[in-house]
């Protein structure tokens, strides 16, 4: 079994975050591992407190993972702070991790800000470029490009431009793009001087919170597993769809269904 390692923030209402990491590695059939950056107080509404882990404890973590287990990929969400962000660049430059999926996490789906506004920088200069692909959503993009993107024309430009500023290839989520076929939702990836679109019927639910962390999660599965990131981009991509499809109602919410049963 292929060991993977995510480092993001927890997620105390289950639905993103390590949590979501965790369920979609175990969904997959790869073994996951995880080192702990920022503990949240939260629900798919709102995010209620933040306090982040010591950059000391959040390198340890990491090393002391990578010292029991061959990882055949890394998964990073969020990170929070720029010292996070660079000691975590620094240690997986050390420890010569390959395949990096980079999730920008820069804002929850309720709206509240999880990364800190001088930790974009350190983004940008220390993290981006060590990753085989990066998932931003069209907010976060827009944040990268310091631009607009307003069609699927500007997405489409928007994948390159990341792809050519950055040297890694780029898997741009469109749902947050309001296009005028209404009934589907486009991703780009940008891989290898070649794009590459995924076009998929949206699946009407009351909510999507984890929607992203899951896709950059099933990504990294996925190439652990061997696909090549074309491909990988595709399944993940259908993962999503089908726990969105398949989501349960618990309580007051509806989050996506992770259960391996689902998709085995």
């Amino acid at each position: 079994m292929k060991a993977v390692l995510t480092i993001a923030g927890s997620d105390s209402g289950g639905g993103a975050g390590i949590q979501a990491d965790l369920k979609t590695f175990e969904a997959i059939g790869v073994f996951g591992t995880s080192a702990i950056t920022c503990v949240t107080a939260q629900n798919p509404n709102e995010v209620t407190a933040v306090e982040s882990i010591s950059v000391d404890l959040v390198v340890k973590q990491i090393t002391t993972v990578a010292k029991a287990f061959n990882l055949s990929a890394v998964k990073t969400g969020m990170l929070f702070s720029a010292d996070i962000i660079s000691a975590v660049a620094d240690c997986l430059s050390t420890l010569g991790v390959k395949n990096v999926v980079v999730d920008p996490v820069m804002i929850a789906t309720s709206g509240s800000n999880l990364l800190q506004d001088d930790a974009v920088g350190a983004l940008k200069r220390d993290l981006l470029p060590l990753a085989g692909v990066i998932t931003p959503n069209i907010p976060e993009a827009e944040v990268l490009l310091q631009r607009k993107i307003s069609s699927l024309d500007e997405a489409r430009e928007a994948a390159k431009d990341l792809y050519d500023i950055f040297s890694t290839n780029v898997l741009l989520k469109g749902g947050h793009l309001e296009m005028s076929d209404s009934n589907n939702v486009v991703d780009l990836l940008f891989c290898e001087s070649k794009l590459y679109e995924y076009v998929l019927p949206i699946v009407e639910v009351d909510e999507n919170h984890g929607t992203g962390c899951t896709l950059a999660a099933a990504l990294a599965s996925y190439i652990a597993l061997g696909y090549d990131l074309p491909v990988a981009a595709e399944k993940a991509k259908e993962f999503v769809a089908k726990a969105l499809s398949l989501a349960i109602r618990i309580g007051k919410h509806q989050p996506l269904n992770w259960s391996n049963k689902v998709f085995k």
